[in-house]
């Protein structure tokens, strides 16, 4: 029974050890944003492009917020 003892007790440390390890998390973050990013910028690079449909919706769109705050 101790030796059973040993071996939960050594395996929650090494789980408890894990859970802290946090190791690489940050760059998973900064992956996930420049993910974001390159996702925008290539619907936004479409909808420049003269795709029609959606892609001049998103143009005009645009447009009109730039007029509303320059004028």
């Amino acid at each position: 029974m101790k030796k059973m003892n040993e071996v939960y007790v050594n395996m929650m440390n090494k789980v408890a050890g894990m859970k802290k390890d946090e190791t690489g998390s940050q760059t998973l973050e900064w992956i996930g944003i420049a993910a974001v990013i390159v996702i925008l910028v290539g619907v936004i690079s479409t909808s420049m492009a003269g795709a029609t449909g959606i892609g001049e919706a998103v143009v005009g769109k645009i447009t009109e917020l730039i007029g509303q705050i320059g004028g």
